[in-house]
């Protein structure tokens, strides 16, 4: 990941550096942006250390996006293996989340680097599913993960505690390789799927 870049038409996404995590922390531990994320307030040395720890992770894609420079979001993305009997491919599925500085939204930026992202690990990674969970009142969450191309397969119902709200609604979204660029939801499924981490 050291020295992955990807542009956009106004946005330039790279690896978290060091220096960034200051800039992060200024919308990080705001109220409008932990309402929506699984992690609420953050302590600044533990959000380092953790930052640190993806940076050494091969399998963690994680990217600051940066417009003229300045840091105004994050997109995860934990690339890991998917759920299977023995002799199943090892990572083909990738976990994906994003926050972003409410500063700068309005403006697409988020979608932006969401689809970039996106592209990234069917593309370049070879992944061949990517999975996303929010809440489902984050209507902001997920109107970026729908405009992305990706489908709900699950809603939870009251399936997900919130500090402020109690147990509310959770949704499961995801796309795989094949269905990127077909038109439609996908088939509809019996099974439940398993709950992945919520979009953050």
């Amino acid at each position: 990941m050291a020295n992955t870049t990807v542009r956009t038409e106004r946005l330039e996404l790279r690896p978290v550096r060091d220096e960034d995590i200051d800039r992060i922390l200024e919308y990080r531990n705001l109220p409008q942006v932990t309402r929506w994320l699984l992690r609420t307030q953050v302590d600044p040395a533990s959000f380092r250390t953790a930052w640190r720890r993806a940076a050494a992770d091969p399998d963690d894609h994680s990217m600051a996006a940066t417009l003229d420079g300045v840091v105004i979001g994050t997109v995860s993305l934990d690339v890991v293996d998917g759920m299977g009997q023995p002799g199943m491919p090892p990572r083909t599925e990738a976990h994906l989340g994003y926050v972003f500085d409410p500063a700068y939204g309005g403006n697409g930026y988020a979608t932006e680097a969401v689809t970039a992202v996106v592209a990234y690990a069917f593309d370049r990674l070879g992944v061949r599913r990517i999975t996303a969970g929010c809440f489902a009142d984050n209507l902001a969450s997920v109107r970026i993960l729908e405009k992305v191309g990706m489908h709900r397969e699950q809603y939870g119902v009251g399936d997900s505690w919130h500090a402020e709200l109690g147990w509310v609604d959770g949704c499961t979204y995801a796309l795989l390789a094949e269905a990127r660029h077909r038109e439609g939801p996908p088939p509809e499924h019996p099974a439940a799927s398993m709950p992945v981490p919520r979009a953050q």
